[in-house]
């Protein structure tokens, strides 16, 4: 069933057709922008919404209402949604936008313009940037031809990216900031003619995701069209949100449109040389991508357990040396499951989770001596060999992760650094009151702040603020600052693109902060789409805390399943009681949870499974006000120690 919400106006000149799923924060920044340039062109604009679950199409029916929306049940793909909102849509031109971009305020009036005056011209994109201000070379790309594809895959396109042969992809040759004809157009930014398509077809809906822009520009090209990179104007594009490039999923999908592709565009022969070329390209990019993950996850525990164990194996060798004996199978059982002990202890405090920090280790190496020790007292007398022999393994872990992590500190690279997440400094833009609101929700998002700056983003300033926009290049030097949030309120998307491309070869960070919301986005890296600045509430989602809590579930959970005969006589239904005690142990249920989320309140919190128990079974009143932010203090503040206190005292409503 689909919701159309539409403004009866004037036929408009331009289309615009923004296609969501799950991207509510990228979409309102979108769409905020979009309005704003359509201020000198007439315009309509559509959502199609791919039956997102986080709250997107209530946002558009509050925020937009002048947005005609599509409001999927399914997700539908691209190409489909976009045509349908192409079959409806009246302007000239129609624009494919996608919800992750920032468009400048004279973006349309221009593109339109060189339309207009190039009736040859069927479709049109722009200099895209992404996130931090660099330039992304996918704004013109040309067509894959097998030869192109052979060299991308094959990485000649990478080594060289301004040669004519074999740089044809992204037609590196081409200025970036010249405007030239180009065979592909990006489906991010992607502006054609409406009596193009009409003679040439809308997309085609045999591609679900990536290839249907490579394949609409071509057809465009064989309608006797041209296509052109239009540099004069730039647009953001935080790129990434929904895929990660380079998960096995994506080489499948992407490089299975290829074969689309080529299958309907190329003659037989080439058809077949380029699925060839392709289907290599999938198992062999596929097969690199398991293996790095898999050597990226695993090589340095399995590293560390080699060192460990070897160390440890070799200290039994030198106290035979010195006849000291020992039981015949200490290597072949002890000094294994030591090693398993200490680095799982190590694993459990958050040894490998990033950025590293050294007391993760020595936390995690004495509780694993504690519990080898423990071990130790109950074994037979036999396998009683030394307690120096652990006390000195003991210090041989703490030398092992001490040496081996301050190497990886000063030779590999930030995610090793001991430091851990430093304290920042932030330059806020904008008009005083706008930048204070912010600087406040800088506050509560974030705790690693070393000062926050107020910049003016006019010619004048308060004595609050430290200097104007004019100075952001010398105030950013200055005070080596690290991050760089724009007041949207204030500042136009063509001044922040403006210094994102000033800034852009710096280590500054760049965010945007919309009027009246409560969060900011940005992006501090290529592969990612956007970072969000929100309320810290993942405490609860950390790796650490994660493990935690499943294993908090699975210990007390067998433990109250042993003592459940001398429990369950004070349990008024034991059915359910059981029922739930065994769905905690096999995984299905957590023994606590949030309290009675809305549905709304439910995405905006972390994801965690649904609970037995909730934070306000420990209260016996509480007040309402502290009750509606119960799941926020909850996810902010967890800890085991809070879940165990919550067991303790409501332990017979296990059998709601």
């Amino acid at each position: 069933m689909e919701e159309k919400l539409r403004v009866e106006s004037d036929r408009p000149k331009l289309s615009v057709i923004i296609v969501n799923y799950n991207v509510e924060y990228f979409l309102e920044q979108c769409l905020n922008a979009v309005y704003k340039a359509l201020e000198n062109v007439s315009g309509e604009v559509f959502v199609v919404d791919n039956n997102s679950i986080d709250g997107s199409v209530e946002m558009v029916r509050t925020k937009f209402p002048q947005v005609i929306l599509f409001a999927n049940k399914d997700n539908r793909g691209f190409s489909k949604a976009n045509n349908q909102a192409m079959e409806v849509a009246s302007g000239d031109y129609f624009l494919l936008l996608n919800p992750d971009t920032v468009v400048e305020e004279d973006t349309f009036e221009k593109v339109v313009r060189f339309m207009d005056e190039h009736p040859q011209a069927g479709g049109l994109g722009v200099r895209m940037l992404d996130g931090k201000g660099n330039f992304l070379p996918e704004s013109k790309r040309g067509l894959p031809t097998p030869a192109v594809a052979f060299y991308k895959i094959v990485g000649l396109s990478a080594l060289f990216p301004k040669s004519k042969r074999f740089g044809k992809y992204h037609l590196g040759y081409l200025s970036e900031f010249d405007t030239n004809e180009v065979e592909i157009l990006s489906g991010a930014f992607m502006l054609m003619r409406k009596t193009a398509l009409e003679k040439v077809g809308l997309l085609d809906e045999a591609f679900f995701m990536y290839g249907e822009d490579i394949d609409l520009s071509y057809r465009i090209l064989l309608g006797g069209y041209k296509n052109y990179y239009f540099p004069q104007t730039r647009i953001i594009h935080y790129k990434g949100e929904s895929t990660k490039k380079s998960s096995v999923n994506y080489v499948f999908v992407f490089y299975r449109a290829m074969i689309i592709f080529a299958q309907k565009h190329f003659s037989q022969k080439n058809a077949k040389l380029f699925s060839l070329l392709i289907n290599f390209a999938i198992y062999l990019r596929a097969g690199l991508a398991i293996v790095a993950r898999f050597v990226k996850r695993a090589a340095l525990p399995v590293f560390d357990f080699v060192y460990l164990f070897t160390g440890l194996s070799l200290m039994t060798r030198y106290w035979h040396q010195v006849n000291i004996e020992f039981p015949p199978n200490i290597i072949r059982y002890a000094v294994p499951a030591y090693t398993i002990i200490w680095m799982l202890s190590i694993f459990y405090q958050g040894g490998y989770d990033f950025p590293t920090k050294i007391w993760k280790y020595f936390k995690g190496t004495l509780i694993g001596t504690l519990g080898i020790l423990v071990i130790y007292a109950l074994l037979p007398k036999d396998w009683q060999f030394s307690r120096l022999y652990i006390l000195l393994g003991t210090a041989w872990i703490l030398f092992y992760f001490a040496l081996s992590r301050l190497f990886l500190h000063f030779s590999i690279s930030k995610k090793f650094s001991l430091s851990g997440v430093q304290n920042q400094k932030f330059i806020i833009v904008g008009s005083l009151d706008e930048s204070i609101r912010v600087g406040d929700l800088l506050k509560q998002t974030n705790s690693k702040i070393d000062a926050i700056l107020l910049v003016s983003a006019t010619d004048s300033k308060t004595q609050e603020q430290i200097g104007v926009m004019s100075q952001l290049d010398q105030i950013a030097f200055i005070h080596k600052a690290d991050e760089i949030i724009f007041c949207a309120k204030d500042t136009s998307a063509q001044q922040i693109l403006e210094w994102m491309s000033i800034l852009g070869a710096t280590h500054i960070d760049f965010k945007i902060a919309q009027p009246d919301s409560l969060y900011l986005i940005g992006s501090n890296s290529i592969d990612t789409a956007g970072d969000l600045y929100v309320l810290n509430i993942n405490k609860i989602s950390k790796p650490t805390s994660v493990r935690n809590k499943r294993s908090l579930d699975l210990i007390v959970s067998f433990l109250l399943l042993i003592i459940s005969p001398f429990l369950i006589w004070k349990v008024n239904n034991k059915w359910n009681w059981y029922a739930n005690v065994l769905s905690s142990l096999l995984g299905k249920k957590t023994l606590v949870g949030y309290y009675l989320p809305s549905e709304l309140e439910r995405r905006q919190l972390p994801s965690i499974k649904r609970g037995i128990l909730n934070p306000s079974d420990a209260f016996t009143q509480l007040d309402p006000h502290v009750l509606s932010k119960l799941n926020l203090i909850y996810a902010r503040d967890y800890s085991v120690w809070k879940d165990l206190e919550i067991i303790q005292k409501a332990w017979v409503h296990l059998d709601r």
